[in-house]
């Protein structure tokens, strides 16, 4: 891996662990405060952090050689299926994890946990590295990408 990809991995997964935030934050404000439920406020989270995540890598990650709207366009659809993968998964591996009879014994004792958010940061995680970041360097940010590896190599 040369240092350019390296740094640009580095900016990438630094985009994402701000988005990140900003999606557990909401997700979380959401659930706990306004009592909505999880799946719906997994949704609405990674619906606000993808936002923050496509401004970061517009202006800081990834140079933009194309219109704003060539990229708008890339980026709604790696984002809508990121957001499909967040919110169908978490709902997934939280129905499988409720069916355990550990997790069961935890809500007969009354503690009050979000026991989505295990799910939630597994999913979050294989989504970020598996679907975003590639799906943005190789599709989204592509002509970006590759300029400054091309560029990189001649000097």
């Amino acid at each position: 891996m040369s240092r350019r990809s390296f740094i640009l991995f580095f900016k990438a997964m630094c985009s994402a662990q701000i988005a990140s935030a900003v999606d557990f934050a909401m997700t979380l404000v959401l659930v706990n405060f306004c009592g909505l439920y999880y799946v719906y406020a997994t949704f609405l989270g990674a619906l606000s952090g993808g936002v923050v995540n496509c401004c970061i890598n517009y202006k800081w990650v990834f140079c933009v050689s194309s219109s704003k709207s060539h990229i708008a366009l890339k980026y709604m659809l790696v984002w809508g299926g990121s957001i499909i993968l967040n919110t169908y998964g978490t709902y997934f591996l939280t129905e499988c994890m409720m069916r355990m009879t550990w997790v069961d014994r935890l809500s007969n004792m009354h503690v009050s946990v979000n026991l989505f958010l295990l799910p939630k940061i597994v999913v979050a995680l294989i989504v970020s590295f598996f679907w975003n970041y590639q799906l943005q360097r190789k599709f989204v940010y592509r002509d970006c990408f590759f300029d400054k590896l091309f560029i990189s190599h001649k000097r």
